[in-house]
């Protein structure tokens, strides 16, 4: 009697689990979404305690140590006035990761506010939500974020304001098509019956329920700003030097004699980006597996 009690309570252990406790084992079992999510804690970590690995200042010139080769004591050498490479690689990470995460925040804001409410009432508001989202996904992304960039002025916030501006489309539709075939299911009957007002009902019924195709957008959106903030600082319409991001790091590389010869005032900011970006597509594809309903414990 005493062992079908414990199997009994076994079992209600192991069937009654938290859909984050879930989510977690499913993004566990993955290990290249695990790699990517140790890559980006550790990248996150050095950017937030960039002072505390480094002994140099951040825009400390040094000319009598310029364009050093690495050495023992600049690891990753020094630029054209002498600055640490490894300091402003560090440093430029705050930056690079702050536009990914803020912009990409800004977006999902904007997304699910207009999603919510083009999903939930349709009709002409519906209409009207969708094709300014259209006519926002038709401009060119690129050519359209310098040109509003180069008007307003190449500021870290000017660019975050641009990227979450011409990037919430995506989401918005995406949180729109949720809401159009949850907002017939039964349980919102039920809100419907007990007299609920239409913003709870989006904000703790609608919304909630839409959060794994959000979660996951939002991590691959982050890859996508820090790609585009790093385009636009290497173009010297991102963030103004002397303040350091891996994009503006990279513009030394449109010298042929430090592409050439200096490998390392270009070369590790690009490893950097290149390892952030692929981690992040790397944990995006692990949580869309692991927010899958459809998959077994």
């Amino acid at each position: 009697m005493i062992s079908e009690n414990k199997q009994n309570k076994m079992a209600m252990e192991t069937t009654v689990i938290s859909p984050a406790k879930l989510m977690w084992n499913r993004l566990k079992r993955n290990k290249l979404a695990m790699i990517g999510f140790i890559i980006i804690i550790i990248m996150s970590l050095a950017a937030i305690f960039a002072p505390y690995l480094t002994p140099y200042e951040r825009d400390a010139v040094d000319l009598l140590n310029s364009n050093a080769k690495p050495n023992t004591e600049h690891l990753l050498g020094t630029d054209a006035l002498g600055r640490d490479m490894l300091t402003r690689l560090l440093y430029g990470a705050r930056i690079s990761l702050t536009v990914g995460f803020v912009a990409t925040g800004l977006r999902v804001v904007i997304g699910i506010i207009l999603g919510g409410i083009a999903g939930y009432y349709g009709g002409k508001i519906d209409g009207l939500i969708m094709r300014i989202a259209d006519v926002f996904a038709c401009l060119p992304f690129l050519p359209i974020a310098i040109t509003f960039v180069a008007i307003m002025g190449p500021s870290i916030y000017n660019m975050m304001f641009v990227l979450a501006i011409l990037g919430w489309p995506g989401l918005a539709r995406i949180v729109r098509a949720e809401i159009l075939s949850l907002r017939e299911r039964e349980f919102m009957e039920a809100a419907t019956a007990l007299g609920i007002s239409d913003f709870r009902k989006i904000v703790a019924h609608l919304l909630p329920n839409t959060m794994a195709s959000v979660i996951v957008s939002a991590t691959i959106g982050i890859a996508g700003a820090i790609l585009t903030e790093s385009a636009l600082s290497f173009l010297g319409l991102g963030v103004a030097p002397p303040t350091p991001s891996w994009g503006n790091m990279l513009t030394d590389a449109q010298n042929q004699y430090v592409l050439k010869n200096r490998w390392w005032q270009w070369m590790p900011p690009g490893f950097a980006i290149f390892v952030t970006v692929m981690s992040l597509n790397l944990l995006g594809d692990g949580l869309r597996d692991a927010l899958d309903p459809r998959l077994k414990q």
